[in-house]
């Protein structure tokens, strides 16, 4: 039996007034795995303020454009597979891939759409 390697890459995109830098922290960078275990991603933005809900998850095979799974931290997008779920609010969100499958192999981020206020005087 084989392994399935799964790289694991974080995004934040800041938007609408925003100064600051926003980090993220992934973990694991790059995991193994095989067939039928559980698989878990971590995705840590350096702050919650401005992100709300709005936090995905995508999915990169070689060559391909990436792909939606999971939207609003724990929607599956349409034709995601009911193994992929998301959760996690705060700093502190996850990606889990219940029953592994070869075919989950790829890049995997997380994408976090960071909102600012605009202050007027």
């Amino acid at each position: 039996m084989g392994f399935i390697f799964i790289v694991f890459l974080a995004f934040a995109f800041c938007s609408r007034g925003s100064s600051g830098q926003i980090t993220v922290t992934q973990s694991p960078p790059v995991k193994s795995a095989r067939p039928g275990d559980t698989v878990t991603l971590k995705c840590n933005p350096s702050t919650s303020s401005g992100l709300g809900s709005d936090l995905s998850w995508y999915q990169q095979k070689d060559g391909t454009a990436p792909r939606l799974l999971i939207y609003s931290v724990s929607n599956r997008f349409s034709g995601t597979p009911e193994r992929f779920s998301g959760s996690g609010s705060g700093t502190d969100f996850s990606l889990t891939i219940s029953g592994v499958q070869a075919e989950d192999a790829a890049t995997y981020y997380c994408f976090g759409n960071f909102y600012a206020p605009n202050y007027t005087q």
